[in-house]
């Protein structure tokens, strides 16, 4: 198999590469370059790379931090929007790491940096394929507790708009989210609201 043939069959089973990628494989990452010009692969962002053909949804940027920070969860605003709930449409990318981790460098999409530990930084994960990557996800109700715990940072009306949108549209249980507020140490904060959806 030529080389061209390598790289391309490449990137479509791993859905993005990186120049890291080729590396790992004793491949000259100058190959990349060479099919961006012939129009095979297409450049998302500095040294990440997709098919020309592929088509581009609205959560790319997840998927673009995730092939970077394999570590990370999308927590948050950008959860929220994954699971369409509420009405956030942030601009950044809001990732999970844990209290230790060193900060990544990542010129774009832009990323907004959470610190979470323990079991909040474990548990409620779900695995999402976008654009071929696997993408960690908190999963709704985990990410409606989340919202309550971080009010002071997202403000305490998208958090009430998140319990009642995802309440509303049955994404979770009632069980789920008190579940979720006990592991974010948010049930007195929750309690009130958990009550008045009801």
């Amino acid at each position: 198999m030529r080389i061209a043939e390598k790289v391309l069959a490449m990137v479509r089973e791993k859905g993005m590469l990186r120049v890291r990628d080729l590396r790992e494989e004793g491949i000259n990452p100058e190959y990349l370059r060479r099919l961006c010009n012939k129009g095979l692969l297409r450049r998302v962002s500095r040294g990440l790379y997709i098919c020309a053909d592929a088509g581009i949804s609205a959560n790319i940027g997840l998927a673009q931090v995730a092939k970077r920070v394999s570590h990370g969860v999308i927590c948050l605003l950008s959860a929220l929007q994954f699971h369409n709930i509420g009405t956030q449409s942030p601009f950044e990318v809001w990732l999970a790491l844990g209290r230790n981790v060193r900060r990544p460098r990542i010129e774009y999409p832009p990323l907004r940096i959470m610190r979470f530990s323990g079991k909040a930084l474990t548990e409620g994960v779900e695995k999402h394929i976008i654009e071929g990557v696997p993408v960690e996800i908190y999963n709704p109700a985990k990410t409606v507790a989340d919202c309550f715990k971080y009010r002071n940072k997202i403000g305490l009306d998208v958090a009430i708009e998140a319990l009642r949108d995802c309440r509303d549209n049955k994404k979770c249980t009632n069980a789920q989210l008190w579940e979720y507020a006990k592991v974010c140490r948010v049930t007195k904060v929750m309690k009130p609201y958990l009550e008045a959806v009801l």
